[in-house]
Parts: structure tokens; C-alpha cells; sequence
């Protein structure tokens, strides 16, 4: 097996370009795989045995017929290892700007898809690997540095980098218009420059920021009202300590004037000694009792489970003795 020689790979070349291997038809070349001395049609000095593709490279095995002097030439020189170099020649099917398929320091879009034509014996490559040759709808593709071309336009840039498709860029007179918007829309005048743009963008951040400080507070004064709202329902007896955190919550939820009417509306539980005071028509009220024949006989049983001192106090006013153990 004979010395096998990269015919192409994924790497930038000196068109600022780079050709993406699977995307290589390699059916018509495969069927009349000539090998030419630098890209001269008629000048045939042998083929490419061998073809293949391994990974991001396409490589084959160059034969030389000896037909003539370059072949023959070229032959002896391959074998002596002075020449080293392969070009092929690929036909522009389809390019891309997505940045996908950008590399650094790359200047035109990426050849997606194309055709190997031929393959020639070179003698300097223009890059690491090897030099290309392109064309594209049946003409060679003649690319001198910053050279406009309609199959391979020069990538926009941006400090050296590509720019991909579809970035906007702005022009100096859209950039005036979009700054009059802009102003238009700060309620400024549209001659307003960038620094009057600017200041006022920085006036409403600031009054941003101190709404949101002023929201904060609200916030606190709103929470402090509705936990003095439930605690104080809590000491009306209107529910329990365990609820709590409930009402609170609620209150954040409903607002301040809802939670008030639901407070309002909810009862204070009633202690047994409440109903001690809701004796008959001329009844002695039950802060005046000084006796205990004055308390009204339906009270009296409360009295003595629910105020035990009280009923021992009037017990003592009555008879004039100390009441005895209450059962």
C-alpha cells in the first residue's frame, strides 16, 4: 500500500472559509477520480486510489501514470518526499452563516454542502493542510483577501469577530431614529441627546427604587394593622390563640377592610359569669350584690362553680360568718 495523502479536512482555509467533510458528495469523483498537476484541465499525471473518509478528513492514495514529464516528474518527487501537497477542487452547492459553524478568524460563510470535482498534486499549500481550490456554477472562484464575491460575500464583523445572520446591525441614521423613539417615549424632546436619554433613565430608576422602598414600608404598616386587628379579636374572645397565624394570612390575603368586616362580624364567646348578669325586672344589679340573698336563685349555682370568692364574700356579708367549704 502506497503513501496516502489528506485531500481535505474541517480546517480554516486561506479563502477564510471551511468545507464540513459530511457534506461532500463524493459520487462523481468517485467515479472518474482524476489527479491533475495544480489544477491545469488537460494536464493529468495519474489518481486517487483509495478513497475514504475518516472522521472530519477525506484522504486517498495518489498513483501516477508516467505519461508525462509533470507525472512523471511529480512521481519521483512524492517519493523523495519533496512533494507533499494535494488541492482539491470543490464545487459550491451551499453555505451557512449560523454560528454554529463560525470558527475564529473565519471571514466568509461555511460550504455546507459541495462537490469534489478533481484533485491536484500542488506545490505550496496555503494552509496546515492543504490549499483549496473552489468554484462555483461552473467557474473557479478566484478570492483575493476582503474580495467581494457573490457565492462566498465577506461575513460582517464586529471587532474582528463574525457576525451572525440576522444580527441587526444599526446604522448611524437608524441608530438617530431609535434614539428620537426612545426620547419620545421618556416624554423628552426628540432632539434630547444619549446623555439626556440617559439621565432620565436614571431619574425613573431612581424613583423606582424609592417606590419600592415606599412599598416596603406600606407593606410593614399594612402587616402591623392586621396583627393588631387578630390580637385584639383574640382578647374579645372572638377565637382562640391557635388561630392566629390563620386570621393573619387571611388579612394579607383579603386586605385590611375585608378582614375588619370578617372580625366584625364573628361573636365574643360568652363566660358562664356573664350570664350572672342578666337578672329579671328589679333585680339588684350584679355589681351592687352586698348579700347573697340578693343574688337571684337561677345565679346563685353559677356563682358558686364559676366565682367561688365572690360567693364566699356575700356568704360572709349575710351571716356574718365564714362561709364553709364549697362542694
Amino acid at each position: 500500500m502506497g503513501k496516502r495523502i489528506r485531500i481535505t479536512s474541517e480546517s480554516l482555509n486561506s479563502y477564510g472559509t471551511w468545507i464540513k467533510t459530511d457534506g461532500v458528495d463524493l459520487s462523481q469523483y468517485e467515479r472518474n477520480p482524476i489527479l491533475l498537476w495544480m489544477h491545469w484541465r488537460g494536464v493529468i499525471i495519474g489518481g486517487i486510489r483509495d478513497l475514504r473518509v475518516e472522521g472530519t478528513e477525506i484522504t486517498g492514495e495518489p498513483w501516477f501514470d508516467e505519461v508525462r514529464p509533470e507525472s512523471r516528474q511529480c512521481k519521483e518527487q512524492w517519493e523523495k518526499g519533496s512533494l507533499r501537497m494535494c488541492s482539491p477542487n470543490f464545487d459550491i452547492l451551499e453555505t451557512s452563516e449560523e454560528p454554529a459553524y463560525l470558527k475564529p478568524g473565519q471571514t466568509r460563510p461555511t460550504i455546507t454542502r459541495s462537490k469534489l470535482v478533481e484533485v491536484s498534486m500542488v506545490d505550496i499549500g496555503a494552509n496546515d493542510d492543504n490549499i483549496v481550490q473552489l468554484s462555483w456554477r461552473g467557474g473557479e472562484l478566484k478570492l483575493a483577501s476582503g474580495e467581494s464575491c457573490e457565492a462566498l460575500p465577506l461575513l460582517q464583523t464586529n471587532g474582528g469577530s463574525p457576525i451572525p445572520p440576522n444580527h441587526n446591525l444599526l446604522t448611524k441614521t437608524s441608530m438617530n431614529e431609535l434614539l428620537k423613539t426612545i426620547a419620545l417615549k421618556l416624554g423628552l424632546q426628540e432632539t434630547a441627546t444619549e446623555a439626556d436619554v440617559l439621565a432620565r433613565i436614571g431619574v425613573l430608576q431612581g424613583h423606582e427604587k424609592a417606590n419600592a422602598e415606599l412599598r416596603k414600608q406600606l407593606d410593614g404598616i399594612k402587616l402591623a394593622g392586621i396583627t393588631t386587628m387578630v390580637d385584639d379579636a383574640i382578647k374579645a374572645g372572638k377565637f382562640n390563640d391557635d388561630k392566629r397565624d390563620h386570621f393573619i394570612n387571611l388579612g394579607k390575603t383579603v386586605g385590611v377592610e375585608s378582614l375588619k368586616l370578617t372580625l366584625d362580624s364573628m361573636a365574643a364567646a360568652v363566660k358562664p359569669m356573664q350570664l350572672i348578669n342578666t337578672g329579671g325586672a328589679g333585680a339588684v344589679p350584679s355589681g351592687k350584690w352586698s348579700k347573697l340573698s340578693e343574688v337571684p336563685a337561677d345565679q346563685l349555682k353559677l356563682m358558686r362553680e364559676n366565682d367561688p370568692d365572690r360567693y364566699r364574700a356575700l356568704y360572709k356579708a349575710e351571716y356574718g360568718i365564714e362561709c364553709p367549704p364549697l362542694k
